[in-house]
């Protein structure tokens, strides 16, 4: 894996292509404040990694260890903290610029971009799990809910895992391929093609594309 950064979801707009003549819609991800809080080797972890903490965070909302590790790296505690993976030492990069932007993608270059999608709240099985429902005339009573959901006798009881109304939404996600459009350095942020997990504002993780190499 190669490294990533964490961001915000700032938005969607669009771009216009002049040489092809079409309108591409971009989401813009905002990169500014990433900051480097451990480089781990093989020597000392057992693998290699890279941690990146994003968006700071107030410290008394941190519990001891938390605080000491921030402490440790010499940086001010931060919401998020993640680890991009290498398959060796020689392939982690140089982090003496305590922190990495938007420069670190190109126009261009094919990323995943990983988030949590919009809470729906509590949903049925229609909306929830693309139920067809149930008739509409006929003198039918029931159109959206589920119809049976288990046996009598036997076995008593509903199975578990079996699909019904609840909560929908706030799942974790991961949208693939996606192309970077633009990158701006001196705004520290990234518009990828297309659409991304997430509300205005949500947190998101970009890094270069697992299934598809650069371009």
């Amino acid at each position: 894996m190669a490294l990533g950064l964490l961001g915000k979801k700032v938005g969607m707009t669009r771009i216009f292509d002049a040489e092809a003549g079409t309108s591409i819609p971009v989401t813009v991800i905002d990169v500014a404040g990433n900051e480097f809080l451990q480089v781990k080797t093989t020597e000392t972890d057992g693998y290699s990694a890279v941690q990146v903490g994003y968006d700071d965070q107030k410290e008394f909302r941190l519990n001891l260890p938390k605080r000491g590790h921030f402490a440790k790296s010499n940086v001010s505690p931060k919401k998020l903290v993640k680890e991009f993976r290498f398959d060796s030492d020689s392939d982690i990069p140089n982090t003496e610029e305590a922190h990495p932007g938007a420069e670190l993608f190109e126009a261009g270059q094919w990323v995943d971009v990983l988030g949590t999608t919009k809470g729906k709240g509590f949903q049925g099985v229609v909306k929830r799990y693309n139920f067809s429902g149930q008739p509409d005339s006929h003198g039918h009573m029931m159109h959206r809910r589920p119809g049976g959901v288990g046996a009598g006798t036997w076995p008593g009881r509903i199975w578990k895992n079996k699909k019904m109304p609840g909560r929908h939404g706030v799942y974790n996600r991961t949208v693939q391929n996606l192309k970077i459009v633009q990158v701006r350095p001196e705004d520290n942020v990234v518009l990828v093609s297309g659409a991304v997990p997430g509300h205005k504002g949500a947190y998101v993780t970009i890094r270069p594309a697992i299934k598809k190499a650069a371009k």
